[in-house]
C-alpha cells in the first residue's frame, strides 16, 4: 500500500489526489465512509473529465477503490484501507502531502475518539491477540469460515507427522466417551493406542465371518471380550465399515477419512439451544417482531437435531441400551404472557420425540418489568441469574450434563458461554445478526444511544461470547469477512472505539478455524411449491386469497382494482432497515411497474399507535403519506396481520399462483429467512445486494438489487417482468430453478449434520491441541465482571424506578 501511495504522490495523480481531499472537506463531514468517497471521487473524475479509466485503474484510483474510510484532521488525513478481505491497515497522509505512513491500531481508535470530542490519553484497552497466538490458523481469506476442514487438514498433517503420538491422543478421546456412566466405544480393558489397533483387527475377523445384516445385540458380547464396547454400529456390516474407517485413518489419514470417521463417533447426546427474549413458542407465538426469525430458526433447528441425533444413534446401535437425545430449548418464562404459552414452564416441541421447550423466569426485582416481554435491548441485567437457575433446571431435566450447548442472538450467546463455562460442554454461538453492524456509528455515538438501546452492554456481551465460543455458526462468508466494499459483521468487531469506556485493539481473530460457514434450511413441510398440490389445503388456500386480494379488514389497507395482476410481493418488519418504505417509492415512481404489478405488503402493523416505538411509528406514517401522495389506490394492498406459519406458506404460492414475484429491498440482510421461503415456494425473488442474500441467490446480475438505486431496480424487475410476457414458460422455469436452489442448498438435514460433525471435531480438537484456553477465558471473566456487570447494573436501575401505570 505505501507503494501505492507513493506512486500516487510522485506523479500528476497528486494534484488529483489534493483536489479529491479538499472537495471531501468541503461536504461538512470530518469522518467519511466507503459509499461517500466512492461518490466523491466519481463526482470529481466527471468534473474534472478524467478519462474512463481514472476511475479505476489510476493509482489514485486503486487507492481510492481500497479506501473504506477517510477522517480529515487539520494536520492530516487517515485512511482505513483493505487491501483484501478480512485485512485492514491505517495510514496517514500529512498535510504537505509528502508522508504516508502506516499507523497503528491504537491510533486509528484515538482519532476516532477525537472526531466526537471524547478523546482520553488513558483508556482501557482490549486486546485478545495474545490468547490465540500458536494456535494453527487459516492463511487465505477465501477459506475463512471452513474451520471444519481445516481442522480435518490439519489433524490429518499431525497423524502424519507424529504417528505415534496422535494414535495415543485419538485412543484417549475415544476412551473417554461415555453416557451416564456406561462406557462407549473403548473399554478399561484396552490400555493404550497399539493395544487399540491390534483389537480392531481381531474384531474385524470376527465380523467378516458375520452377514451383513446381523444386528448388534447379536454379537455384542463377542466385541466386549475384545475391549469394544457399543457405539461403533447396529449393523455388523456398519460396525466393520466403522473399525475399517479407523485403520484408515491410522494407517493412510485423509481428511475425508477424518470426517467419516468422526461422523460415526457417538458424543453428543443432549443439546441445548438458548434463546432468551424471542417470545418463544409454538402456537400464535413465533417470536415478537424484532426476533419472529430468530424464534422460527432455533425450534426448526431443535427438531431438525433431535431427529438427525436419533437417526445416529440408532445407527451406533445405542438406541438397543434405550439411549435416547434430549434436545431442549432454553428461552425465559413470561408471566404476563398474553394468553400463550410462554407461562409454560415446559411444552413439548411438536413433531419431536424428546425435544422441548424449558421456560426460566426472571428473578423479581421489579415485577412490573420482568413478568412482562422485555426488549432485547433492555434484557441484560437479568442474564447473570438466570443462568445460575438455568444451570439447576437444565441438569435436573437433563439428569446430566448437555454435551452442546448453542446460544443464539447476543444474549443467548452470553448465557451459552456462562453455562458451558459451568458445565463443561461444547459451546456453539449463532449471531443471526450483530447490532453494531446493523447500527452505522454506534460504537463511536454509544453514549448518546445508551438510554435507548445499551449498546455498551450488548457490545461487551458479544466480545465476551464469540471468543469463549469453541465454534461459531455462520450463515453465509459475507457475515464474517463481508466482501470487497463492505465490512464483514464479525470484522467489525476487530477493532473499534467505544469513546470513555474502551479501545478494542483486537477484538476477534477472522482466521481462526472457530468460524464456520452452515447456512439454515426451511420447513419444507409449511414452505413448498404450489405444483404439490396434494399437500394444499383448499379451504386455506381460498382464504387467503381472499386475505391478499379482496377480504375487507380493519387491519387491510387499499381494494385492488384489477387483482389478477402479477403482484410484487413483501413481507417484513416495518423498520426502517427492512426499508418497505423505499420499495413503495420505487413502485410509486414507475409506471411501468404499475402497468405490470400490483404491490402487496404484509407487516404485522398498519397504523402508528399500534407500535411503542418511535421508529417503527415514523416508517408507517411515511408509508401512509406515500400511498397518499401517490394516489396508490387500487394499486396496493397493505396487510397489517400477524399470520400463522401454515398460512404464510399459502400465502407465499398463491402469490406464485398468480406468477408473482417477491422483492426484499432492505438497506442490510444478513441472511435472509423470508427469501428461503419465498423460493422455495417457487417465487423469483429480488433481494438486496447489501448482506449474505448474494450467497442465496444464483443469478446475482438479475436478481440482486441496489435498494438505493430505485432506477436501476425499477429496470430489472421490469426486464423480468416483460421476458415473463414475452416468453410464457419463462416464469415457470425460473420458478423451478429457484426451488431446486434451496431444496439442494439449504435444507435442515444437511445443517444439523454439519452442526453435529462441527461440534464432535471440536470437542477432539479441544483435547487434542487445547488452545491457550484457560488465560483466555480468566481474561473474558474479568471483562465480564468489571465492564459488563456495571454497564448492566445501570439498566437494572433504571427498571427500579419504572412503576404500575
Amino acid at each position: 500500500m505505501h507503494e501505492l501511495a507513493q506512486t500516487v504522490l510522485n506523479s500528476d495523480e497528486k494534484v488529483a489526489l489534493r483536489q479529491l481531499i479538499s472537495t471531501l472537506g468541503t461536504s461538512g463531514k470530518r469522518y467519511l465512509l466507503r459509499n461517500e468517497i466512492l461518490q466523491a471521487f466519481g463526482d470529481y473524475c466527471q468534473q474534472t473529465e478524467k478519462p474512463a479509466y481514472f476511475f479505476h485503474v489510476s493509482g489514485l484510483g486503486k487507492l481510492i477503490n481500497y479506501t473504506h474510510e477517510i477522517i480529515l484532521e487539520e494536520e492530516s488525513t487517515w485512511f482505513l484501507v483493505r487491501p483484501w478481505i478480512a485485512s485492514q491497515e491505517v495510514w496517514r497522509l500529512g498535510a504537505d502531502m509528502e508522508s504516508f505512513e502506516r499507523m497503528t491500531p491504537q491510533a486509528l481508535l484515538n482519532v476516532r475518539d477525537r472526531i466526537v470530542n471524547r478523546f482520553q490519553p488513558q483508556i482501557l484497552e482490549i486486546d485478545l491477540e495474545p490468547f490465540y497466538q500458536g494456535s494453527p490458523r487459516i492463511d487465505d481469506a477465501r477459506n475463512v469460515g471452513q474451520g471444519l476442514a481445516f481442522l480435518n487438514h490439519y489433524l490429518c498433517s499431525q497423524l502424519e507427522t507424529d504417528p505415534e503420538h496422535w494414535l495415543e491422543v485419538l485412543f484417549q478421546v475415544l476412551h473417554r466417551l461415555e453416557y451416564d456412566g456406561l462406557p462407549l466405544l473403548i473399554s478399561d480393558r484396552i490400555t493404550s493406542g497399539k493395544e487399540l489397533v491390534e483389537q480392531v483387527k481381531a474384531a474385524l475377523t470376527i465380523l467378516n465371518q458375520r452377514s451383513p445384516q446381523e444386528t448388534y445385540d447379536k454379537f455384542r458380547f463377542d466385541l466386549q471380550a475384545l475391549g469394544l464396547e457399543p457405539g461403533w454400529g447396529n449393523t455388523a456390516s456398519r460396525v466393520r465399515e466403522t473399525l475399517e474407517l479407523f485403520n484408515r485413518l491410522i494407517d493412510n489419514p485423509e481428511p475425508g477419512v477424518v470426517e467419516a470417521f468422526v461422523a460415526r463417533i457417538p458424543a453428543i447426546f443432549r443439546v441445548t439451544l438458548i434463546s432468551i427474549h424471542g417470545w418463544v413458542g409454538q402456537e400464535g407465538v413465533a417470536g415478537k417482531p424484532e426476533t419472529a426469525g430468530q424464534v422460527m430458526y432455533v425450534i426448526e433447528q431443535a427438531r431438525n437435531l433431535e431427529k438427525k441425533l436419533r437417526e445416529e444413534i440408532k445407527l451406533a446401535g445405542l438406541d438397543l441400551l434405550g439411549i435416547k437425545p434430549h434436545v431442549i430449548i432454553l428461552t425465559r418464562l413470561i408471566p404476563n404472557c398474553e394468553g400463550t404459552a410462554c407461562d409454560m414452564r415446559l411444552e413439548k416441541l411438536q413433531g419431536s420425540d424428546n425435544a422441548w421447550i424449558l421456560r426460566v423466569p426472571f428473578a423479581e426485582h421489579n415485577l412490573q418489568v420482568t413478568q412482562n416481554w422485555i426488549s432485547k435491548y433492555e434484557i441484560w441485567p437479568y442474564l447473570d441469574h438466570f443462568a445460575l437457575e438455568a444451570e439447576k433446571q437444565l441438569l435436573a431435566e437433563f439428569r446430566g450434563r448437555p454435551n452442546l450447548i448453542i446460544g443464539n442472538y447476543s444474549d443467548g450467546n452470553l448465557v451459552a458461554s456462562l453455562l458451558a463455562r459451568r458445565l463443561k460442554a461444547t459451546q456453539c454461538n449463532i449471531a443471526h445478526a450483530l447490532e453494531k453492524p446493523k447500527n452505522l456509528f454506534s460504537n463511536l455515538y454509544w453514549q448518546d444511544l445508551e438510554e435507548r438501546y445499551h449498546f455498551s452492554a450488548q457490545f461487551t456481551a458479544d466480545l465476551i461470547s464469540m471468543n469463549a465460543a469453541d465454534f461459531i455458526i455462520a450463515s453465509s462468508y459475507q457475515e464474517i469477512v463481508g466482501t470487497p466494499d463492505s465490512i464483514g459483521q464479525y470484522e467489525s468487531y476487530k477493532c473499534f472505539t467505544m469513546p470513555s469506556l474502551y479501545h478494542v485493539v483486537d477484538g476477534i481473530d477472522l482466521f481462526n478455524p472457530k468460524f464456520n460457514v452452515v447456512p439454515p434450511g426451511v420447513n419444507e413441510n409449511i414452505f413448498f411449491a404450489p405444483s404439490q398440490t396434494g399437500n394444499r389445503d383448499d379451504n386455506c388456500r381460498s382464504q387467503i386469497c381472499q386475505t391478499l386480494f379482496t377480504r375487507e379488514d380493519p387491519q387491510i389497507l387499499g381494494n385492488l382494482k384489477d387483482p389478477k395482476k402479477r403482484p410484487i410481493f413483501a413481507i417484513a418488519p416495518i423498520d426502517a432497515i427492512k426499508n418497505l418504505t423505499r420499495l413503495t417509492e420505487c413502485f410509486s415512481k414507475s409506471p411501468e411497474l404499475q402497468e405490470h404489478c400490483n404491490l402487496i405488503l404484509l407487516t404485522s402493523k398498519l397504523h402508528p399507535d399500534q407500535t411503542t416505538h418511535p421508529e417503527q411509528a415514523e416508517e408507517i406514517a411515511k408509508l401512509h403519506e406515500l400511498i397518499n401522495h401517490y394516489h396508490l389506490e387500487g394499486k396496493i394492498r397493505w396487510l397489517g396481520l400477524r399470520l400463522s406459519n401454515l398460512d404464510l406458506g399459502e400465502t407465499y404460492r398463491a402469490i406464485a399462483d398468480y406468477q408473482g414475484i417477491f422483492v426484499h429491498f432492505a438497506h442490510f440482510e444478513p441472511f435472509g429467512r423470508t427469501i428461503l421461503e419465498a423460493m422455495i415456494s417457487g417465487l423469483p425473488t429480488f433481494a438486496t445486494q447489501f448482506g449474505g442474500v448474494s450467497e442465496i441467490i444464483e443469478d446475482k446480475d438479475v436478481f440482486l438489487i441496489n435498494p438505493t438505486d430505485l432506477e436501476g431496480t425499477t429496470q430489472k424487475i421490469v426486464q423480468f417482468l416483460e421476458t415473463c410476457d414475452r416468453i410464457p414458460e419463462y416464469w415457470q422455469e425460473t420458478s423451478q430453478r429457484v426451488i431446486e436452489r434451496i431444496q439442494n442448498k439449504f435444507n435442515w438435514d444437511s445443517h444439523c449434520k454439519q452442526l453435529l460433525l462441527i461440534a464432535k471435531i471440536y470437542k477432539f480438537w479441544d483435547f487434542a491441541i487445547p488452545e491457550n484456553r484457560e488465560a483466555r477465558m480468566r481474561y473474558l471473566e474479568t471483562l465480564y465482571h468489571l465492564v459488563f456487570k456495571p454497564r448492566a447494573a445501570e439498566i437494572l436501575e433504571k427498571h427500579s424506578h419504572i412503576k404500575s401505570e
